[in-house]
């Protein structure tokens, strides 16, 4: 056999083992055609986001105010969130705040903005609930003819998504005759003993010498990060020993803030959100039943659990500073 005839059937070999491993199916028969392996193309499993959002009942969306209507005249407050897809808890914290800033500011008219586009396709798709974006909110606000523009995000932080904020708004510095951005809620002195005071009247009735209470932040790898050492720094020193700061994505880690409480002489563990709403972080990294949430991890050490789903937003003292927030930018 020559040798072109001994190559042509090393490939046809190579070939058919080739199809054999990747459909996953016992050896052919030999009469079987090699072109025509029989294979049941499984069906596409469903995205893990919408599969997971149907074992939770995250409210009515209907209740919600998505503040995207035209007619805004002259002068606006476009308040700008993360966003979530938890609809009561949306309404709770998100919509409380943006109330605060209608009744503080009556001449302005407020509209929202979110910077998640994958909670803004979420709750359209699930709810039909429409979200503007912000470069959707500003375009909006563009064509209704507004002329001063206020900006009050509600950050926690000036981390990432606040300078992407800055540099998505000052692309239509034009369009506008002002434009105001307020800081994120927490960046002064006064800011953090205003969110001390508030999270600690919140929890003041869960503080009984035998339990520690442990917020959980997101997290971030910017420099901003350190927002929450500080917090715990002024905590430990205003006298609130068993309180604890941790993060989700950051530090201080789950395991950091346990190591902590452990060394205490503790029987419970209130765990609740340092967060602006109480969405998936929340519901889930911290409250559910998986053997990674917060939950799981303090019941696992031995501890009485109590989990508090709310938002910072839900609290009236964190939405009036962010009024203020809002009122300082606009007087600048």
């Amino acid at each position: 056999m020559n040798t072109k005839k001994w190559i042509a059937l090393l490939l046809a070999a190579v070939l058919l083992v080739s199809l054999l491993a990747g459909c996953g199916s016992q050896e052919a028969p030999a009469e079987e055609p090699v072109s025509a392996p029989t294979t049941e193309v499984p069906a596409e499993p469903e995205p893990v986001e919408e599969a997971d959002e149907e074992n939770y009942d995250t409210g009515d969306a209907s209740l919600d105010n998505p503040r995207n209507q035209d007619g805004i005249g002259e002068k606006e407050l476009l308040v700008v969130s993360f966003g979530t897809s938890y609809n009561d808890n949306r309404r709770l914290t998100i919509g409380a705040i943006e109330e605060a800033m209608e009744a503080a500011f009556p001449e302005y008219a407020v509209r929202r903005g979110f910077t998640s586009q994958i909670i803004i396709n979420h709750v359209k798709s699930r709810d039909g609930e429409v979200i503007d974006n912000v470069g959707e909110a500003l375009d909006r606000a563009v064509a209704n003819g507004v002329k001063e523009l206020l900006v009050q995000p509600t950050h926690l932080m000036n981390g990432f998504e606040y300078n992407d904020l800055i540099s998505e708004v000052a692309q239509y510095a034009d369009a506008f005759d002002s434009i105001s951005v307020g800081e994120p809620l927490l960046t002064s002195d006064e800011d953090f003993q205003i969110v001390l005071n508030a999270i600690v009247e919140a929890t003041a009735s869960y503080d009984d010498g035998k339990t520690a209470i442990c917020f959980m932040g997101h997290g971030t790898e910017a420099d901003s990060n350190g927002v929450y050492a500080r917090m715990q720094q002024l905590l430990t020193e205003a006298g609130y020993a068993n309180y604890y700061i941790g993060t989700v994505e950051a530090e201080p880690s789950v395991e950091d803030v346990l190591a902590l409480v452990q060394a205490g002489d503790y029987e419970r563990v209130i765990l609740r959100p340092l967060m602006i709403v109480a969405g998936d972080h929340a519901n889930n990294d911290m409250a559910g039943d998986e053997g990674d949430s917060w939950k799981t991890i303090f019941e696992d050490a031995g501890y009485e659990v109590q989990c508090l789903v709310n938002g910072l937003g839900e609290l009236e003292a964190i939405q009036n500073l962010l009024v203020a927030h809002a009122q300082a930018a606009m007087e600048k």
